[in-house]
């Protein structure tokens, strides 16, 4: 296995509260790694400074052997989920992917209902975002993620708002992407779906992470 991602002594403060702490950490390409910890433990902000939405103090972050805010801004091949997906509310799903996928121009629209399908939505459905539940929000989102055939995936509570059954399914989808050759990170609050998907585990506690499972 190779890394997609190294980082490496990565800090972060807001204000005078230092949010990450010297976190040091490989990831292996082709698997899923999960992150743990309670909410304010830096997991989100170690997932914002992996993709380029804010900059580290201290420290650098590769990915794919470029360093993220130096050689890229945004990580190319990669796609994210962090915190509640946004959409136009008065679009249909498919309106707003293809509005998404029109920036990019990757792919079409056949590609986008294949991904709208596979996370278990219609594509032809008439309703209106602002009409979805949360859990056809959260499908929605993860549609987004992957419609661009992404190599790197990142998922930031993936499970949000899904009930039982949407639940097995993002998680046999999670792991059907993960056969594909994709790696995946992945945060989530509930152990069992660590314990089933991931590959390696490591925790964040107050700006520091430790490692669970390699």
């Amino acid at each position: 296995m190779s890394a997609i991602i190294q980082v490496e002594q990565l800090h972060k403060s807001f204000g005078q509260e230092e949010v990450l702490k010297g976190i040091d950490r490989t990831f292996e390409a082709g698997m899923i790694h999960g992150i743990v910890g309670n909410n304010g433990s830096g997991k989100t902000v170690l997932m914002k400074c992996i993709c380029g939405f804010l900059r580290p103090d201290r420290g650098r972050v590769l990915v794919q052997g470029q360093e993220v805010g130096r050689d890229v801004d945004f990580p190319p091949r990669m796609s994210i989920i962090i915190e509640t997906p946004g959409f136009l509310p008065n679009l249909t799903g498919l309106k707003n992917l293809k509005l998404l996928a029109s920036l990019n121009r990757i792919v079409g629209e056949r590609e986008i209902r294949a991904a709208i399908e596979r996370v278990g939505l219609d594509p032809d459905l008439k309703k209106p975002v602002s009409k979805y539940s949360l859990g056809m929000r959260q499908r929605l989102g993860i549609a987004q993620a992957i419609m661009e055939n992404p190599d790197l995936l990142i998922l930031d509570e993936p499970f949000n708002g899904l009930d039982k059954h949407g639940a097995a399914q993002m998680r046999e989808l999670i792991c059907s992407l993960r056969t594909e050759g994709k790696t995946i990170l992945l945060a989530s609050h509930n152990q069992t779906d660590i314990d089933a998907l991931c590959d390696t585990v490591c925790e964040m506690d107050d700006g520091r992470m430790s490692i669970w499972r390699t």
